[in-house]
C-alpha cells in the first residue's frame, strides 16, 4: 500500500508545499509579524502563532479540492496497482453497464465531497478567529 499512495499524494503534496511557502512568504512581510517581532516575541512563536494560521486559509481550500483530485485518482491507481476498491467497482460497472452501481458510488463520493468541504469551512472558525458564521 505504499507505492500507491506514494503515487496518489506526490503531486498533491508538492502543489500543496509550494502553496504554503509562496503564502508564508507574503505573510511574513506583513506588519503584524513585524510588530510581533518588535514587541520580542520568539521568531518560532511569530512563525506558528502569527504568520502558519494566516497561511493556513488558502491552504486549507486547495486540500479539500486536493481530496477531490485524489478521490478522481483513485480510479487510476486501482487500476494500476490492481487493488479492489470503489474507483475499480465504479470502472467494472461502466463497462458492464450496471447503472445502477454507478449511480450509488457517484452519490457516495459526492457525499463525501460534501462533507469534507463542509468540515474544512468549519475549520476555518478554529484557524482564523475573525470568521464567524451566523447572523451578526
Amino acid at each position: 500500500m505504499i507505492l500507491p499512495s506514494l503515487t496518489l499524494g506526490f503531486s498533491a503534496a508538492g502543489l500543496l508545499a509550494r502553496l504554503v511557502r509562496s503564502t508564508m512568504l507574503d505573510v511574513l512581510n506583513q506588519e503584524y509579524v513585524r510588530t510581533a517581532y518588535a514587541k520580542g516575541l520568539r521568531e518560532r512563536h511569530v512563525v506558528i502563532r502569527h504568520a502558519l494560521r494566516n497561511t493556513m486559509i488558502p491552504a486549507m481550500t486547495v486540500i479539500g479540492i486536493l481530496l477531490a483530485n485524489m478521490l478522481g485518482g483513485a480510479v487510476v491507481i486501482e487500476t494500476v496497482f490492481n487493488i479492489p476498491g470503489m474507483g475499480r467497482l465504479v470502472v467494472q460497472s461502466v463497462t458492464r453497464r450496471d447503472f445502477p452501481i454507478v449511480q450509488g458510488a457517484v452519490l457516495v463520493v459526492a457525499t463525501i465531497e460534501v462533507l469534507v468541504m463542509l468540515f474544512i469551512d468549519i475549520l476555518y472558525v478554529f484557524i482564523d478567529p475573525r470568521i464567524r458564521y451566523g447572523s451578526d
